[in-house]
């Protein structure tokens, strides 16, 4: 009689990110490589409520290494605890666990490959906490703000196209005599902007986890004003604040936003802000979205698939409730635990920091 396959699935979670679809490859094709089944669950954790899943094949990961996005697709709402449900016109919640287990059983899938950031990390943790779910973790954000993990693939790809659009801005900044304010992702940590932001030659960076007194950052713009610098460029993570705001709790400074009209980050303030202090003509660029889009740099590339590979090693030893990570340059785990709904920010004695102060960069 012909030996059954071992039965896996993988799917992604939250944002979409640059490298998505090099880990789901790597998972893919290291279980096909040692004569297992995979199963791709369409749309994060959707698909294992709603039976949508599908038998995947080399064919099925051919071509897309250099794709952006996941050819799975994904959501950040649905979770399995706190499940969205319509009844009678009205949005209702429902732990829907029961019907991941019952799905995951119905294809006889031993475990599953979970690729995510804090929030999709922190759902699988408590499926195999609460479920007996046997999970493997892959930590995704373009944020790097990630626990345990020195690189999270997709963060150099956002990290480079913020210092591209930084590079554009300066041109038209000189030319026009203008201050350039850059807003880049980043809303609990300032890895995309300090990184940027050093590259991309940025004359002030602000970062959550340094608040930020808007008359230094004027000062430091009309410093190199009368040194015969006639323009700045500003990095701004989103999730900057100022001094005032970081002694205040974060619904109350954001309810302050929101009644300013200024938009829930700071950016449009900061830059309203300099051009009134300062005097100099100020514009502000958004790249948004675009530093999540896009093709994988090759570095996230090989990142991505040394995770996804490693992460389908360790689920064929049975090695569960862990994550992998980079530690020492080394692909290696974690404890699912210890990461799951964490996070890593830029630390005070960050070398980059003192780089940049070295510099004369201001941060604020």
């Amino acid at each position: 009689m012909e030996q059954k396959k071992r039965r896996f699935a993988v799917l992604t979670g939250g944002g979409d990110c640059p490298g998505l679809n090099a880990v789901i490859r790597a998972v893919v094709k290291t279980f096909l490589q040692n004569d297992c089944e995979v199963y791709g669950v369409l749309n994060g954790f959707n698909g294992l409520i709603n039976d949508n899943l599908k038998l995947m094949d080399y064919a099925a990961v051919s071509g897309i290494l250099p794709r952006g996005g996941t050819i799975l697709g994904t959501t950040n709402r649905d979770n399995p605890f706190h499940f969205a449900v319509e009844e009678n016109g009205e949005l209702v919640y429902k732990d829907m666990r029961e019907k991941v287990i019952e799905n995951l059983r119905k294809y006889d899938i031993e475990a599953l490959v979970v690729i995510g950031g804090d929030g999709s990390l922190n759902i699988g943790a408590e499926l195999a906490r609460e479920c007996d779910i046997k999970v493997v973790g892959v930590p995704k954000t373009i944020d790097n703000d990630l626990p345990c993990t020195e690189r999270t693939f997709g963060f150099d790809t956002a990290m480079a196209m913020a210092t591209e659009a930084l590079d554009r801005l300066h041109t038209t900044a000189e030319s026009h005599h203008r201050v350039m304010v850059l807003e880049v992702m980043g809303r609990y940590a300032g890895w995309i902007a300090l990184h940027s932001g050093i590259a991309g030659g940025a004359d002030i960076i602000l970062l959550p986890e340094l608040p930020y007194d808007i008359d230094r950052v004027c000062e430091a713009v009309e410093r190199r004003a009368k040194k015969g610098s006639n323009f700045s460029i500003l990095a701004v993570a989103e999730g900057a604040i100022n001094t005032e705001e970081a002694r205040m709790k974060r619904k109350d400074w954001m309810a302050k936003r929101a009644e300013a009209g200024l938009g829930t980050t700071a950016t449009n303030r900061i830059a309203q802000a300099v051009q009134k202090k300062t005097g100099m003509e100020t514009r502000v660029c958004i790249p948004g979205h675009m530093q999540r889009g896009g093709s994988p740099s090759a570095y996230d590339r090989v990142l991505a698939t040394q995770f996804g590979s490693y992460a389908a090693q360790l689920v064929e030893v049975e090695r569960y409730g862990v994550t992998v990570a980079m530690v020492n340059r080394r692909v290696t785990e974690n404890r699912l635990a210890d990461i799951a709904g964490k996070t890593r920010n830029v630390p005070e004695n960050c070398e980059l920091l003192s780089v940049a102060r070295r510099m004369g960069v201001c941060l604020g």
